[in-house]
């Protein structure tokens, strides 16, 4: 956790953020943001070098360490354009932004299809692209839907993530410290005919599903498959990427869960869910946004326990 002083700091910092790049001329921003990128591959520091281990399980060992280098500078501006899109996103006209994406979105008819059954839907994503410009664009379309977000420290700067995120129109509930649990709040919107979105390529809570992703083990977050299995709603992995001017995702149709027990079911289920993932990621690598430990080879390796995360809140 983040401690009193360094809370605060980080915190103005935010606020800073979204004072100023909404007051900026897009364009210096855009070069801004930019160059910080730029220069955090120069430095090399933690969170570049595990991105670089991540990017070399996605390509795989063919891919030459000179055109290694420039995903990891690619997938670092993309990222710093994620953290633009977000301070900028509050002023930006909303429709116009679920337009510029409509252009490029794929497998819209999966979630029409979905949403028409009247069990809701269980909406997947991987740290990708801009997830809340596609969540903008399900509300536009006329699907609000409910999220989970990480606590962070301090409190002020969850609140300020709240806040953003509700002001698209998306509904927010803690990951911890509410009167009722996640689950039962999730699956009390899905019952209720409602859309659910949840960004499940990292498991959290170090307790996840253990599934195969690119060849390696990890863990992702079990929450999706259970939901289903709680609520028959159709779970649909979403692959997002950025475009020159604007964003594109995919709606992939639902997962196929096979019958037999729980356990059997939330495995097989999160499988599927890394299976379409790692398709996903493999096909826009550079928009991939994961600075963090995935794999349980890199996780068994750390010492240090792990940091609440303002990108955990996607």
């Amino acid at each position: 956790m983040l401690g009193g002083a360094r809370g605060r700091v980080v915190d103005l910092g935010y606020m800073a953020g979204w004072g100023a790049v909404k007051a900026l001329p897009h364009g210096l921003s855009a070069r801004a943001f930019q160059a910080a990128a730029d220069a955090a591959a120069v430095r090399n520091r933690k969170g570049t070098r595990q991105l670089r281990k991540n990017l070399r399980r996605v390509v795989g060992p063919g891919v030459s360490e000179l055109r290694l280098d420039r995903f990891v500078g690619e997938s670092l501006r993309s990222y710093s354009r994620y953290w633009l899109e977000t301070f900028r996103l509050p002023k930006m006209d909303h429709r116009e932004v679920a337009a510029r994406l409509d252009a490029n979105a794929q497998g819209t008819e999966h979630l029409d299809t979905a949403m028409a059954g009247g069990k809701g839907a269980i909406i997947v994503l991987p740290h990708m692209g801009n997830w809340d410009v596609s969540g903008l664009w399900f509300v536009e379309r006329g699907f609000p839907f409910t999220t989970v977000a990480e606590r962070l420290e301090p409190a002020s700067l969850y609140d300020r993530f709240v806040d953003y995120r509700e002001s698209l129109g998306m509904e927010v509930i803690a990951l911890t410290g509410g009167d009722r649990s996640p689950m039962e709040v999730l699956a009390e919107r899905l019952r209720a005919g409602r859309a659910v979105c949840l960004v499940a390529d990292r498991d959290l809570s170090r307790s996840g599903i253990e599934v195969q992703f690119f060849g390696e083990p990890t863990r992702m977050p079990g929450g999706p498959a259970v939901l289903a299995a709680m609520t028959g709603a159709p779970v649909l992995p979403v692959g997002l990427w950025f475009t020159d001017d604007g964003w594109g995702h995919r709606v992939n149709p639902p997962i196929e869960v096979p019958t037999g027990r729980l356990r059997e079911k939330v495995a097989a289920g999160t499988q599927a869910v890394a299976d379409v993932f790692a398709r996903e990621i493999a096909a826009h690598p550079t928009d991939w946004h994961m600075l963090q430990p995935l794999w349980l080879a890199d996780l068994r390796s750390r010492t240090a326990p792990a940091q609440p995360d303002p990108a955990a809140a996607r």
